[in-house]
C-alpha cells in the first residue's frame, strides 16, 4: 500500500514523501493514512476495492462529489476531498483514493458527546437540508426486503458464529423490518441534499467547532428520514447510552436552521430500524458471500453489535416517541 501511495502522490504532484506514511483509524470499510510531504500534511483514504467493484458505485461517488462541491459553495463546515484534474477520486495501480488536507482536531468519544455538540450537529444537518429542498413527487418508497430466515439457514449450514444470535432475534428483526417499511410508506414527499453518514464518527471537533468528514454518502434523499436517524445516533442509541436531552438538543439545532413544518416524527419511529440494512451487509461479510476472507470476523462482530442496537432501540421505543411528540414546543 505504501508504494501505491507514493506513486499516487508523485502522480498528483503533492510533494516528496519522507517516512511520513502512518496508518490512522478510518472506519470499517476503508483504510486511512496520514502522509507528510514537503508540501504539507494530508489524509489519504484508500477505498475498499471490493466496494469499488459494486455496480453503480462510481456513479454514486461522482454524485457525492458534485454535492460536496455544493456544500463547499454554501459554506457548510466540511473537510472536502482535493480535486486533481477535475477528479476528487484519483486512481493509482488500479486502486481508487481520496486525498484531504490534514484536519486538526478529534472525533468525539461516543460515550462523551455533549448536548451542545448534539445541537451543533443538528444545526449543520439543518443547514445542509436547507440548501435546496424540493417536493419529491408521488414516487413510492423503496422498501426493505431482507430474508433473515434465509440468512439464518445459511449460518446454520456453515456453522457460523452468528447463527445463535441470529436465531435468537429472528422475530425481532422481522418486526423491525416491517416497522421500517410501514414508516417509509408514511414519509412526507420531501427531498433535499442529505448526508446519512453524518454520525459522531464523521464529525471532527477543533476548539469547539465542528467539521464534517467522509462525505461519500452525500445524495438527494428524504430530510425527515435523515434527521430522525441521525438524531437518534447523536442521542446515544448506538452505544447504549440514550439521552432524551441530547435528542431534544439535536432537534433544537436542526429546527433552528431548517424548518419544513413537519412535526410527526413520533409516528415514524420505525425509520430508526434502518439498521436492518446495515445488518444485512454485515451478514454477507460474516457468511463470506461478500468481501474478502479477512472481512468475515469483522462482519461477525458488527452483526452482533448491530443486533444489539436494534434490541436497544426496541426497548426505548416509548421513551423516544415521548420526546419526539414534544417537538412542536422546541420551535416556539
Amino acid at each position: 500500500m505504501e508504494e501505491m501511495i507514493r506513486a499516487l502522490f508523485a502522480k498528483c504532484g503533492l510533494g516528496r514523501i519522507g517516512d511520513g506514511i502512518v496508518p490512522v483509524s478510518g472506519g470499517l470499510m476503508h483504510k486511512m493514512f496520514r502522509v507528510a510531504t514537503d508540501h504539507g500534511v494530508y489524509a489519504v483514504k484508500c477505498l475498499n476495492p471490493e466496494i469499488m467493484k459494486r455496480p453503480g458505485v462510481l456513479d454514486n461517488y461522482a454524485r457525492a462529489e458534485a454535492l460536496e462541491s455544493i456544500l463547499e459553495e454554501n459554506g457548510i463546515p466540511i473537510v472536502p476531498a482535493l480535486s486533481f484534474d477535475g477528479r476528487k477520486m484519483p486512481e493509482s495501480d488500479g486502486r481508487y483514493f481520496q486525498v484531504f488536507k490534514w484536519q486538526e482536531g478529534h472525533i468525539t468519544d461516543w460515550d462523551d458527546i455533549s448536548e451542545e455538540q448534539c445541537r451543533k450537529a443538528g444545526e449543520i444537518l439543518g443547514k445542509i437540508h436547507a440548501i435546496d429542498p424540493r417536493d419529491a413527487g408521488a414516487s413510492g418508497p423503496e422498501l426493505s426486503a431482507i430474508d433473515f430466515r434465509a440468512y439464518l439457514e445459511t449460518a446454520i449450514k456453515k456453522e457460523s458464529g452468528i447463527a445463535a444470535v441470529l436465531e435468537e432475534n429472528i422475530g425481532l428483526l422481522e418486526d423491525a423490518q416491517k416497522k421500517l417499511n410501514d414508516a417509509r410508506t408514511r414519509l412526507p414527499a420531501l427531498e433535499a441534499i442529505t448526508d446519512d453518514d453524518m454520525d459522531p464518527k464523521n464529525v471532527m471537533w477543533d476548539k469547539g467547532e465542528a467539521r464534517v468528514i467522509d462525505l461519500e454518502c452525500l445524495e438527494r434523499g428524504n430530510p425527515v428520514a435523515s434527521c430522525l436517524s441521525l438524531s437518534l445516533q447523536w442521542a446515544g442509541t448506538v452505544n447504549g447510552k440514550y439521552s432524551g436531552e441530547k435528542l431534544a438538543a439535536f432537534f433544537r439545532g436542526y429546527l433552528g436552521a431548517y424548518d419544513n413544518g413537519f412535526r410527526s416524527y413520533d409516528e415514524l419511529f420505525g425509520l430508526a430500524y434502518v439498521w436492518v440494512e446495515w445488518l444485512e451487509y454485515n451478514l454477507k461479510r460474516a457468511l463470506g458471500t461478500e468481501g474478502a476472507e479477512e472481512d468475515r470476523k469483522p462482519g461477525e462482530t458488527e452483526t452482533a453489535n448491530t443486533i444489539d442496537r436494534i434490541r436497544y432501540l426496541h426497548s426505548l421505543e416509548k421513551e423516544i416517541c415521548a420526546v419526539l411528540a414534544d417537538l412542536p414546543a422546541l420551535s416556539k
